[in-house]
């Protein structure tokens, strides 16, 4: 644009031959510095604010030239003091404005010293303030257009996370009530089969003792056995899965329940040449937990566990470890259950806990076992995350909540909020009655259970939550302060 005003500006403009040539020369020479400026910004755009600076200096040294090639108070190149202040002044804001219009009322300064006798200094004065007159309105539009600019990105960046709040939320409810389906069809079901696989059993085991050893019969009945007890013990995870019971929770040592845990697989389902090792956490901190749904599902991963390196005989282990770790800004007591054997495929990890999914060979286990770590784990108001690599193994580790119990003194969140879902039985929140005092993690935005926080599903976002803030050192100072 400079170029073609230029232009225009040399073909109408009444100067001499001699000062039109030089013209010409200094704006060839702003063509070739505008086109070297256009392919540095474009090779280099994360250095554009540097480059801008370093033009600024080329470009106040050529309207200083020019304002002094033209030796005439009257000239109209001083207007090019005018243009950088205000392009510099909206570009990089207020205090650099200024800084531009200060540079450049001195160097006009020094261009019309030469007629400072033939000028009254009202009419310099003039033009200099219309430089700050261009830079401070130019400059605070700059400055409030950026921070809306900013605002806007903060908006943004708060919606997208709200949004993948709200799609996190959606996909567990549908895990909720997927399972929720599941459990009422599966107690149907259950209870319709239960009395006659009892009676196929039972009349299996009598017909066991009268049929002669080694005939076709006998084999007959051995597999009617074999399935039938399969299909117990299908039938006991499908009615532990589907129970909507929910276990009372003690303060307890995890370590010992882990214990009992490893030593039951031990001594009844250790296969031979696999190494069982144990790593137990001194300092786990006693959490709020059911012994026997622990054990059971600290059971479930180790029998898997050992399924997997079976197969490699010598040379295979399962090593079990107890320890600590600091998720979702809370302490949580873990469990990890680590094997070497041949891993699960990264396609297969989402489906692992679908209920009736297997890895093993037909015929070996119910499907059920990860599924039923799941429930128990949510039950406990955790999680289970695992990572592996095939080839090189797997970890499944089980995450349980810890509050302090100088915490539990505390002004509990339902009372803070006054939420009242200690008064309403018919109501359910994972926060209650244990985790009054962690309750974004438990059943809040930051949880990865099921999100039920009666006040996180209004918000959608527990960190603007008061009571939040509050526990995180933004304490009220109303009555409700806990």
């Amino acid at each position: 644009m400079a170029v073609v005003g230029g232009t225009m500006w040399l073909l109408l403009a009444p100067v001499s031959p001699g000062e039109r040539e030089a013209l010409i020369k200094a704006l060839v020479a702003f063509s070739l510095y505008s086109l070297l400026l256009f392919v540095a910004v474009w090779r280099f755009p994360q250095q554009v604010r540097r480059i801008y600076v370093v033009s600024l200096v080329l470009d106040l040294a050529f309207v200083f030239s020019l304002v002094n090639f033209i030796s005439r108070y009257d000239n109209s190149f001083f207007l090019g003091y005018y243009l950088l202040t205000a392009l510099h002044a909206f570009y990089f804001g207020l205090r650099f404005g200024l800084l531009v219009a200060t540079v450049s009322a001195f160097l006009y300064f020094l261009n019309v010293r030469p007629h400072l006798a033939t000028i009254h200094w009202t009419d310099f004065a003039l033009r200099v303030s219309f430089l700050y007159l261009i830079a401070v309105p130019l400059g605070l539009l700059s400055e409030k257009l950026r921070r809306d600019k900013e605002q806007i990105e903060e908006l943004n960046r708060r919606l997208a996370d709200s949004l993948a709040n709200l799609k996190r939320m959606q996909d567990k409810l549908i895990q909720a009530e997927k399972f929720s389906a599941l459990g009422r069809l599966t107690m149907d079901i259950a209870h319709e089969i239960r009395n006659p696989l009892t009676a196929l059993g039972g009349m299996a085991r009598r017909l066991e003792k009268v049929v002669p050893e080694g005939s076709k019969e006998r084999e007959y009945v051995r597999i009617i056995l074999h399935e039938a007890s399969r299909l117990e013990s299908i039938l006991r995870d499908l009615l532990a899965l589907s129970s909507g019971m929910a276990h009372e929770l003690k303060r307890g040592d995890l370590n010992e329940v882990v214990r009992e845990a490893v030593e039951f697989c031990r001594r009844f389902a250790l296969p031979e040449g696999v190494e069982l090792l144990e790593e137990y956490d001194p300092h786990v901190p006693r959490v709020y937990l059911n012994p026997p749904s622990v054990k059971q599902a600290v059971e479930n991963l180790l029998t898997n566990a050992l399924d997997a390196v079976a197969e490699k005989g010598r040379g295979g282990w399962v090593r079990v470890r107890t320890g600590r770790a600091f998720h979702n800004e809370i302490t949580w007591a873990t469990v990890s259950v680590e094997d070497n054997g041949p891993g699960i495929p990264p396609e297969k990890i989402d489906l692992i806990f679908e209920p009736f999914y297997s890895t093993k060979k037909v015929g070996v286990g119910t499907g059920l076992g990860l599924t039923i770590v799941r429930k128990i784990m949510e039950e406990h108001r955790g999680f289970v995350r695992v990572e592996s690599e095939v080839g090189r193994g797997s970890t499944f580790t089980l995450y349980f909540p810890y509050q302090s119990e100088e915490e539990d003194q505390k002004t509990p969140c339902w009372e803070y909020l006054k939420c009242g879902i200690e008064k309403d039985p018919s109501r359910r929140c994972p926060a209650y009655p244990y985790f009054g005092r962690i309750c974004w993690a438990i059943a809040g935005t930051m949880c990865e259970g099921r999100p039920m926080g009666i006040y996180a599903q209004k918000i959608a976002e527990c960190r603007r939550c008061p009571f939040y803030q509050s526990c995180h050192g933004k304490s009220e100072t109303s009555g409700n302060s806990p």
